[in-house]
């Protein structure tokens, strides 16, 4: 009797060992994922977040309708504050057209309009909450008061011209980056766009963009290679006398896109002391997912578009349309895509979005393959891009989480949010006042 009492309480002692250990487990476990939310929001709070390129419409920039409010665009006040994104880089983007006189003057034209928008938001609708950068000091004093800081990329040099002037005048405007084309082929150089028919324009920089890179690094401009040809790049490296960026592009090894960098790209860019600045956009990021679940939209994105009176476009058939019809479909975009997507998650075994980890992979990938020092990150937000985790700046936080789970330090996340770049900007500077 004495030996069945003994076993029995052996048996207790034993089961609830066992039963102390699973919850101490799941405790262990769940104090370390808050602890480790605590740290990463630390962190967070502390670096300079700085996202190189998010678009703009004009119609968001008027004294009815503008940032200060949460609008349905990715990128405004609210939403930055919201996720703690300091430093939003306003793209003054510009479609390619012809060749010609009247298409440089729309161009400039258009140009201008996005260069006014931004001065109005920071000097007449918001100066209380965000102003205009120029060099990383104002980076960094402005983001000491608090406020959220505005910097200024042009994406795509056609609005340039043929008068190189323009490039100055650009830059007193407050341009801190050009990329000297888009999708297309400019007067400038030619694009990575030329890799689907393999017709090329000027088989890497025409003269004018020889002297364009000149006139960049004389003033003090990034150069940016995100949509010029591999050829163009290599030309603008052997040419310029500053590093270069890549302002919103990943790692073609990881998604095989014309947009994005391969391995003998990437190091070009190492030897070069530039940074590539991995975007999240789904289409360069994980071609796979991507294609697998647009296919599954596809249907349903054209559905909710005609219910909404417009036509839905896919990223290949928007090179058809004209500026204004672009400007017009990224206006309704955003929400065709948010009530496709409630819809989708709605339905069992749907494909999964392109998300935050997969991002993530691009910086890790790229950080092993040429050092931490090179790499940047960017949304492409209002202009295609986020990715389910970050898909507007309200997110932004995500990014940080997922870099702390991959093991990066304080340090090292600061220099990818914005050291990295900004330390670019620095150096062509540096040299332009050494001109």
């Amino acid at each position: 009797m004495k030996s069945l009492y003994l076993s029995l309480c052996i048996l207790i002692m034993t089961s609830s060992c066992k039963t102390d250990s699973k919850t101490d487990s799941k405790t262990t476990s769940k104090n370390d994922s808050i602890a480790l939310i605590e740290r990463a929001k630390a962190i967070h709070d502390r670096v300079i977040t700085l996202d190189t390129h998010c678009d703009i419409n004009v119609k968001n920039f008027t004294d009815s309708i503008n940032y200060t409010q949460n609008l349905e665009s990715q990128v405004n006040l609210p939403k930055m504050k919201a996720g703690g994104l300091d430093v939003a880089w306003f793209i003054v983007y510009t479609g390619q057209d012809t060749l010609t006189d009247e298409g440089y003057k729309k161009a400039y034209d258009n140009a201008m309009s996005k260069f006014n928008a931004i001065h109005k938001l920071v000097e007449d609708i918001a100066p209380n909450q965000i102003e205009l950068a120029l060099n990383s000091d104002d980076v960094r004093r402005i983001s000491k008061t608090g406020k959220k800081v505005a910097m200024i990329g042009i994406e795509n040099g056609y609005p340039v011209g043929t008068d190189i002037s323009n490039v100055e005048k650009f830059y007193n405007l407050g341009a801190r980056y050009m990329s000297l084309s888009h999708n297309g082929h400019s007067q400038l150089c030619d694009s990575n766009t030329g890799e689907e028919d393999d017709i090329w324009l000027h088989n890497g920089l025409s003269d004018l963009g020889k002297e364009v890179i000149k006139e960049m690094n004389r003033l003090g401009i990034m150069i940016d290679v995100s949509h010029p040809s591999k050829e163009s790049m290599r030309q603008m490296i052997e040419l310029s006398k500053a590093p270069i960026i890549a302002s919103h592009s990943s790692a073609r090894a990881l998604c095989d896109h014309s947009r994005n960098l391969d391995d003998e790209q990437l190091e070009w860019m190492k030897e070069n002391g530039g940074v590539i600045q991995t975007v999240a956009f789904q289409a360069y990021t994980n071609t796979e997912k991507n294609d697998a679940r647009n296919k599954a939209i596809k249907d349903i994105r054209k559905e909710i578009a005609t219910s909404l009176g417009t036509k839905w476009y896919e990223w290949s058939e928007m090179k058809t349309l004209t500026d204004d019809e672009k400007e017009a479909f990224y206006e309704v975009r955003s929400k065709i895509v948010t009530l496709a997507d409630e819809k989708a998650s709605q339905m069992s075994y749907f494909p999964p979005k392109v998300n935050v980890a997969d991002f993530v992979d691009h910086i890790d990938y790229m950080v092993e393959k040429i050092g931490l020092k090179h790499v940047g990150i960017s949304s492409d937000f209002d202009g295609g891009g986020g990715v389910e985790g970050w898909s507007d700046a309200s997110e932004t936080f995500n990014v940080t989480l997922e870099l702390v789970k991959r093991g990066y330090t304080e340090d090292e996340i600061e220099m990818l949010w914005s050291g990295n770049l900004l330390r670019v900007l620095d150096e062509v500077e540096a040299i332009a006042k050494k001109s």
